[in-house]
């Protein structure tokens, strides 16, 4: 009941903020934009982050994760509406969406070397592969068969964790999650498209 409750409310928050936008004639990929800005933001304060009491600056990084979220989030809402869906809005957010993650990645990779702490440079490093190796085993995936949306961890799950990591300063553990599971997600994909490619080599069954 609470977690329906909760929702809702944030659907509505998001419609208003969807219909704000669309009112405003805002471009939608300005909105893509904007959110990729926000994020290197967030990703600025991760590597300026005191080494030796972090917390505060995380927490400010987490807020500006959530509220580079809000533009993720209603790109693609204001496009459709306002009946500016493309072909090079959908390769555009995509694009950008890539380049939200490393660079928070890359933020924590410089506080980390800031730190001396190298095994968590080689870690991030590790998450940072397989955050780009999810999308792009997908992608190529779709290359061969209809669809690869199957695995553990999407872009919307690493965003989230994140954000867990900065708010409750448990960076360390969220990192490892990611490095994990993002990697078993493209392994996944990669047996998927082997399953579903075979299935499409097979002839058809004789009528």
């Amino acid at each position: 009941m609470v977690t329906n409750q909760i929702g809702r409310t944030l659907g509505r928050v998001v419609d208003g903020i969807v219909h704000l936008f669309a009112a405003s004639g805002i471009n939608p990929n300005l909105l893509t934009f904007i959110g990729m800005a926000i994020n290197g933001v967030a990703a600025y304060l991760f590597a300026v982050a005191s080494t030796a009491r972090p917390d505060e600056l995380f927490r400010w990084a987490g807020v500006t994760v959530i509220l580079a979220g809000i533009f993720d989030l209603t790109d693609g809402s204001v496009a459709r509406p306002t009946g500016r869906v493309t072909p090079f809005g959908g390769f555009f957010d995509s694009v950008l969406d890539r380049y939200s993650d490393l660079v928070l990645l890359i933020g924590l990779l410089v506080f980390y070397g800031r730190a001396n702490r190298f095994g968590y440079v080689t870690l991030v490093a590790v998450a940072m592969i397989g955050s780009v190796m999810v999308s792009y085993a997908r992608a190529r995936a779709e290359n061969l068969i209809p669809s690869c949306k199957v695995g553990f961890l999407e872009r919307p799950e690493r965003v989230v964790l994140i954000i867990i990591g900065a708010l409750f300063n448990r960076m360390e553990p969220v990192l490892w999650v990611i490095a994990v599971l993002s990697n078993l997600t493209v392994i996944h994909r990669m047996f998927h498209t082997l399953h579903e490619s075979r299935k499409l080599a097979q002839p058809p069954p004789n009528s």
